[in-house]
């Protein structure tokens, strides 16, 4: 079966990718946001000197 013939997988075939996928995105949310994406996440939100509330921060 090719992608060009026009042929598709069974409703099976489907059910079961998506058990598949649903079970590594789960693992994948379980193991959370490591600590060091954390502080640099921290780090962006804060604002950098010289940033002001009009928006100029001396970047050109």
């Amino acid at each position: 079966m090719s992608e060009a013939s026009g042929s598709t997988l069974g409703s099976d075939i489907q059910a079961k990718i998506g058990q598949h996928l649903r079970a590594m995105y789960d693992d994948v949310v379980r193991q959370g946001v490591p600590d060091r994406f954390l502080d640099l996440l921290a780090k962006l939100d804060q604002p950098k000197v010289g940033d002001g509330p009009d928006g100029e921060g001396g970047r050109s």
